[in-house]
Formats: C-alpha cells, sequence, structure tokens
C-alpha cells in the first residue's frame, strides 16, 4: 500500500510565527499555515490542521461509503459529504480536536432509507480516517436525497 508525504517548514514563535505546509507525494501545492488564523473564526487565506483532517475524512469517507453502498446492493449515483472539525480548548491544557460531524447527502439507487442508513453508519466506522480519529467524538447525519 502507499505512503503519502506532507511537508511543513515553520518560523518563529507559535504566535507571532507562520508555516508553510506542502502537499509533497501530490505536488498539488503548499498552503500557509498560523496558529492565530488556526483558532479564529475566520481562516483568512490560511489552512489549518483542522481544515486538512476534515478534507482528508470527507474524501476518505467518500470512498468508504460508495463501498459500503454496492455491499449493501445499492448502487451510488452521487453524494456529497461534509466534515466538521472542531477545535477546542482541552481540559488537559491547549487545545484538541473535540468533535467531528460529517453530513452527507445521496443519491442511491436500490437501497430505501434504512438500508441507506446502515450503509453510512457502517461506512463511518470502517473509513481509515475514522479509524485513525477514535479518540475523538465522530457524529453522522446522513440522508437520501
Amino acid at each position: 500500500m502507499a505512503t503519502r508525504t506532507s511537508r511543513t517548514a515553520w518560523n518563529g514563535t507559535l504566535q507571532e510565527g507562520s508555516g508553510q505546509v506542502e502537499l509533497t507525494s501530490s505536488g498539488l501545492g503548499t498552503f500557509d499555515v498560523s496558529f492565530p488564523r488556526r483558532t479564529a473564526e475566520t481562516a483568512d487565506g490560511t489552512t489549518s490542521p483542522e481544515e486538512l483532517i476534515a478534507a482528508a475524512h470527507s474524501s476518505c469517507y467518500s470512498m468508504a461509503l460508495a463501498g459500503e453502498i454496492a455491499r449493501a446492493g445499492g448502487t451510488p449515483i452521487a453524494h456529497q459529504v461534509t466534515a466538521d472539525v472542531t477545535l477546542s480548548p482541552d481540559p488537559a491544557g491547549g487545545v484538541g480536536i473535540s468533535a467531528i460531524h460529517l453530513t452527507v447527502r445521496a443519491e442511491v439507487e436500490g437501497l430505501d432509507a434504512d438500508a441507506f442508513e446502515a450503509a453510512a453508519q457502517a461506512a463511518k466506522v470502517g473509513c481509515p480516517v475514522s479509524k485513525a480519529l477514535t479518540g475523538t467524538t465522530i457524529t453522522l447525519d446522513a440522508a437520501l436525497d
């Protein structure tokens, strides 16, 4: 199986410094990161580990869902997945990822709402990114369009 690589170059202190994260394996780009922007309500042109985790989770879950729909005897036509990753103060100190909420809306042939819900839940459990994030509460809102 594959190994993927990303690299971050950081300059300065936590509060005044900044960095750039490079998607090394794909070569798709380099993106600015900043701790003050990470914890602010608006990103102002920077990304964050939480946004990158959200991207990883929504794409991984999408693939897992397509597989689970097929395993359940349905045909996946199209679906959209949003992952909301919440950064909060950690009671033990610092900050931590306190929750992830997945929202999926799907067009599927051959499954009723209950069978789709079962496939959606199985994808949440089986997605490799979900498995990697087992210490975090992951919730799911799944519905057919």
